[in-house]
């Protein structure tokens, strides 16, 4: 495991939102991080689907910890704006949340994000939020 890898490592365990939620970090790369989250009923809205809160906040983590992997070391990362479009229900027993880097500038980093059931190969939903 290298430096940025370990720094996300820690930092994704240390987030209480993501541990309530059971995700768990799949891959740290240059640029991409992918995180899982399982479904849960505690998570869910009143059609059963998983909310989109719960989605959101998954995508959004992915994105800040794809644009961390670009940041120097002493840099850290927030978000400081986001579109997302959610495409069909969140129906399934696993998602997978994929952030990846577009641009990376000195005060902002564009990324992209989409949340995806891995049994089926469908998007859920995609996400474009600025980073700083």
């Amino acid at each position: 495991m290298n430096d940025i890898q370990e720094r996300i490592a820690v930092s994704f365990k240390s987030q209480g939102l993501m541990t309530t939620l059971g995700a768990q970090l799949v891959l740290v790369a240059d640029g991409e991080v992918q995180i899982e989250l399982p479904f849960s009923e505690k998570f869910s809205q009143q059609h059963g689907y998983v909310h989109a809160g719960a989605i959101t906040s998954v995508v959004d983590s992915a994105c800040g910890y794809a644009a961390l992997t670009k940041a120097p070391p002493e840099c850290e990362v927030v978000t400081a704006e986001f579109k997302i479009n959610l495409m069909r229900p969140a129906i399934g027993e696993r998602f997978l949340a994929i952030g990846r880097v577009q641009s990376s500038g000195k005060l902002f980093t564009v990324c992209t994000g989409e949340v995806t059931f891995p049994s089926q190969g469908q998007i859920t939903g995609n996400y474009r939020p600025q980073i700083s």
